[in-house]
């Protein structure tokens, strides 16, 4: 399948590839199917580039690269919705946001996106209660709030 974007041109992509979301992405309800697009500039960066949206793309990484121990719970139901069979074939990326500075880039480890490679079935959790926070400081490896308490006792 052919696909225009602005960021990348337009991209030959295999429908085996394309990533249907069980339910969008918070804040992008009509969005429905994407599909990642790796490039060696970006590394360990990827794209979430949205098929039905040329202008909508989400930088994505693992978070296990900047946050070794985060762990989450998928509950039965999301297991059935992505029709998870083996956990190896579930790949957990976060939304990166970056910034004029990207000193301040921080990912959301409160709304990963599960994506089932085997059915390319993917969905944005939202981890309430999980002391995981939506802005954590990749490049000083701290949560908003543990930078805030910094800065506070910084100041004191």
């Amino acid at each position: 399948m052919k696909i225009r974007t602005i960021r990348f041109g337009e991209l030959e992509i295999p429908d085996e590839k394309i990533i249907t979301m069980s339910k969008p992405i918070l804040g992008f309800e009509n969005l429905k199917r994407y599909c990642l697009i790796e490039r060696q500039d970006c590394e360990p960066f990827l794209w979430y580039q949205s098929i039905e949206d040329p202008a909508a793309a989400f930088p994505v990484v693992n978070p296990l690269l900047f946050c070794p121990d985060y762990k989450i719970e998928v509950n039965p139901r999301e297991i059935e919705e992505l029709h998870i069979r083996d956990v190896k074939s579930v790949e957990t990326y976060t939304i990166v946001t970056i910034p004029a500075d990207p000193a301040n880039m921080t990912i959301n480890l409160q709304g990963p996106i599960l994506i089932n490679t085997e059915t390319c079935l993917a969905k944005q959790l939202v981890l309430v209660n999980s002391g995981y926070d939506v802005k954590y400081y990749v490049m000083r490896g701290t949560s908003k709030q543990d930078a805030d308490k910094q800065f506070e006792t910084a100041a004191v």
